[in-house]
């Protein structure tokens, strides 16, 4: 790894042990179903093509093995790690360079055990602090670490954050996620004096019809008034294909990786047909293509944002 590669960095300021992280990329919103776990699981993927890559799930829904097809968990062993200042539960090689902190349920009481515990004790942390004493010991095995949060714990946003780089924001085309851009916001003016370094890297569109090219260059200019010109709108959106979406998570792929499988189940039916053998479609979608292509631009994209950031900060 170079020298610019993840390195912890004491904090200049503000109570708590927490520093930040190079190449710590956060997806936050304040609305759920905009497509936060499905942008971490499939960026993460890519990068993973060039890059030694962690993604930690912190959403109490658990929801990132949908997407990498690892067996569900509860989130207890991640819980008592960052409670305890254990190892962080790593899954290794969930894919080919890519290894998986996973979340789940338990998660949800963290931050009523930190409040409990700081009333009887103002000095014990808050959770940037435990997430800190996590991460820091093997941010130097990673090129990139992808975090995934939840849209309502609060407090689990901000700790994120105050250990982070940057923050990725995914939206759709209604007014209720422009509304939660602005929830992000307030989340992240809230930790800038911990983390002066922390930047909005852009701002995803996800799920955008191939015909609402009016509704994207309003949401796109409302964006970009909401995150001002320090924190662009990425060029590439995602675009709505619930037939992909659907079956990559009922398979547990990436899309990248479904785009192959079509392909191959699409020649094999033909031939069959030819054949007059007839059997259903094992896919839903008959070409995952597009949608492979919008990932990987966009992984291109999150990519060279992280590295302008961190020219910016040197």
């Amino acid at each position: 790894m170079s020298n610019t590669l993840s390195k912890a960095v004491t904090s200049p300021g503000g109570r708590g042990t927490a520093g930040y992280l190079d190449r710590v990329v956060v997806l936050a919103s304040a609305k759920g179903g905009v497509g936060k776990t499905s942008i971490a699981a499939n960026v993460a993927g890519k990068a993973a093509g060039d890059l030694k890559v962690l993604v930690i799930d912190l959403d109490p829904r658990g929801s990132l093995h949908r997407d990498l097809g690892y067996e569900r968990q509860d989130g207890t062993a991640l819980f008592n790690a960052l409670v305890h200042l254990k190892p962080l539960p790593i899954l290794k090689d969930v894919r080919p360079n890519l290894d998986v902190v996973p979340g789940g349920a338990a998660m949800q009481d963290i931050a009523g055990m930190l409040l409990v515990r700081q009333m009887s004790n103002p000095e014990s942390g808050e959770f940037a602090d435990l997430l800190y004493a996590g991460l820091s010991p093997i941010a130097e095995d990673y090129d990139l670490i992808i975090v995934d949060t939840s849209p309502g714990e609060a407090s689990i946003v901000q700790g994120a954050f105050t250990v982070a780089s940057a923050v990725v924001i995914p939206s759709k085309s209604d007014g209720g996620s422009t509304d939660a851009v602005e929830g992000v916001a307030d989340r992240f003016k809230a930790v800038r004096e911990r983390n002066p370094r922390l930047a909005v890297a852009g701002a995803v569109l996800f799920d955008v019809g191939s015909t609402s090219r009016k509704i994207e260059r309003n949401l796109r200019k409302e964006l970009s008034e909401l995150l001002e010109t320090a924190a662009p709108v990425f060029a590439t959106r995602i675009r709505h294909s619930e037939g992909a979406a659907r079956d990559a998570r009922e398979h547990g792929r990436l899309i990248h990786e479904l785009e192959g499988e079509v392909d191959l189940a699409n020649k094999t039916r033909f031939a069959d047909f030819k054949r007059g053998i007839k059997h259903s479609p094992k896919f839903h979608t008959s070409n995952a293509s597009g949608l492979a292509a919008d990932y990987e631009n966009l992984t291109q994209e999150i990519l060279i944002r992280v590295s302008e950031l961190e020219g910016e900060a040197e």
